[in-house]
């Protein structure tokens, strides 16, 4: 049996195993990669790579085995992933595995986004599926907002059709903590966890943080849906993305990402990263990047 953590190399997916090192052994840990040379790293450090791709059904087959426990991290191509996670879900059903955890969104089945579409149709195709499942649905990320930090600086505001609504984010490192406790833990099956930070904050906030971390003056700029769609396709992003972008500022500002039942801090035994320090330590990276 074997901890099998997929979309190993993606930015949560490193963090997770990351997170399992720390008290699971290497030998019992695997990680299903599209390319080995991009996980070359992650086999140096004793972890099992099994090669397949979300894309190719049948690379799957022998990717995961009887009594594994088995993190499907979701797939990053919006509008490919119910046929993707599907693959996953057919073989993991197919090996026999003794757990499949699931990275779906805040809120679960009363989510109302655009951006949740896909995890409530995967959550359906596990539940369908009859494996042993653990619903992680995850909160935003706190680095969704500071990895933009460059705009923010140069132009001094932070843009958003969100209103004062309000985000519980955490940092992706709390959620790779909260995956692996699930992952090594027992009395997970069959339980969804509502994932979030242990404070909600608005962009106004943010916006004031980055400004105490930065020492410039940065204000939060309020724009219509329709104006800030037209930004974003301007700043060069596909029409499609940027509508996802827009539609999840206004769940933002309905509420829909402010949840905070503490399920995060109680699955990693400690409170969640503050927004402060996620916020200084992006400035400071930043920062040292333009001095490079």
């Amino acid at each position: 049996m074997s901890i099998v953590v997929t979309g190993a190399t993606g930015e949560l997916g490193r963090l997770v195993i990351d997170q399992l090192l720390t008290t699971t052994p290497a030998d019992g840990i695997a990680a299903v990669v599209r390319d080995k040379e991009k996980a070359a790293g992650l086999a140096a450090r004793g972890v099992e790579l099994r090669i397949a791709d979300y894309n190719r059904p049948e690379t799957l087959t022998g990717a995961f085995r009887s009594g594994d426990r088995v993190l499907l991290i979701s797939g990053s191509e919006v509008g490919s992933r119910i046929p993707q996670h599907a693959a996953v879900i057919d073989a993991a059903r197919a090996a026999g595995v003794a757990q499949l955890a699931y990275t779906g969104v805040l809120g679960g089945p009363d989510a109302d986004f655009l951006l949740a579409d896909e995890h409530k149709a995967t959550e359906q195709l596990i539940l369908d599926s009859g494996l042993p499942y653990t619903f992680l649905r995850n909160g935003w990320y706190t680095e969704n907002h500071t990895a933009n930090l460059a705009p923010v600086l140069a132009h001094g505001a932070v843009v958003t059709n969100a209103g004062e609504g309000r985000i519980a984010s955490a940092p992706r490192a709390d959620y790779a903590a909260a995956a692996a406790a699930v992952l090594t833990g027992e009395g997970h099956l069959g339980k969804a966890y509502e994932l979030s930070g242990d404070a909600a904050w608005s962009f106004a906030e943010y916006a004031a943080e980055v400004a105490k971390a930065s020492g410039q003056e940065i204000v939060h700029n309020d724009v219509p849906a329709a104006a800030r769609q037209e930004i974003l396709v301007g700043a060069g992003l596909p029409a499609e993305l940027a509508a996802i972008l827009v539609d999840v500022d206004e769940a933002t500002r309905r509420g829909r990402l402010a949840g905070t039942n503490g399920d995060l801090a109680r699955l990693i035994g400690r409170p969640t990263t503050p927004l402060a320090e996620t916020v200084a330590a992006a400035v400071a990276a930043e920062r040292k990047k333009n001095v490079q």
